[in-house]
């Protein structure tokens, strides 16, 4: 497994958490994969005690079968979550367990349905929900993952061209320093675009 620990801008992506955005499938989730695989930062989801109050939201309306309330949350994320089937089905049995959605079968298929006691657990979470779809109100990181792409390819050849100078022997106190200093100002410089709308 990729040491995160030992990439050069490791300590730089380990600080700007959540930075990345979420972790993506299909063309873009390849070509940003090196920021959501290889550097651990977290794919969008949701924190995992969070998720039941998102199953709960999505079934308050009808009930559904699991590939539905999947389908459900990201049509509600606008595309940046879909849980996964190992999330979402252990996730439905505790509710289940707990009384706060019920199951029945249809047509071969397991149909979920929230119970009263779900209604008032939801609604005394409804900020949680809230919260988390607000977050993802701005358009989808998939929609110009082309560009995504190409910038995280860009800072992979950067540290390339850093370890091939090193290996060279190109790389002194003064080289070190100078480059110290150009990687500090292009952060400062990064979190101040990143920063400006909020």
């Amino acid at each position: 497994m990729y040491d995160e620990c030992h990439h050069p801008f490791s300590f730089w992506m380990r600080g700007r958490r959540g930075w990345a955005g979420w972790g993506g499938r299909g063309r873009a989730g390849r070509d940003f994969g090196f920021f959501v695989g290889r550097f651990g930062e977290p794919s969008p989801r949701a924190e995992r005690g969070g998720v039941k109050y998102l199953l709960l939201d999505a079934l308050a309306d009808a009930p559904r079968h699991g590939y539905e309330i999947m389908q459900v949350i990201e049509e509600r994320s606008k595309g940046a979550y879909r849980p996964s089937p190992g999330v979402v089905y252990p996730t439905l049995e505790l509710l289940t367990e707990t009384g706060l959605v019920r199951v029945s079968e249809k047509e071969g298929r397991k149909v979920y349905e929230i119970t009263e006691a779900g209604r008032k657990e939801l609604e005394a979470n409804r900020d949680a929900v809230s919260d988390f779809y607000e977050q993802q109100d701005g358009a989808s990181w998939e929609e110009y993952a082309g560009e995504l792409g190409e910038f995280s390819r860009r800072l992979v050849g950067l540290a390339k061209t850093v370890h091939r100078a090193a290996r060279r022997g190109r790389l002194d106190r003064t080289a070190m320093r100078e480059l110290k200093k150009v990687l500090d100002e292009t952060i400062s410089r990064v979190d101040e675009v990143l920063d400006h709308d909020r």
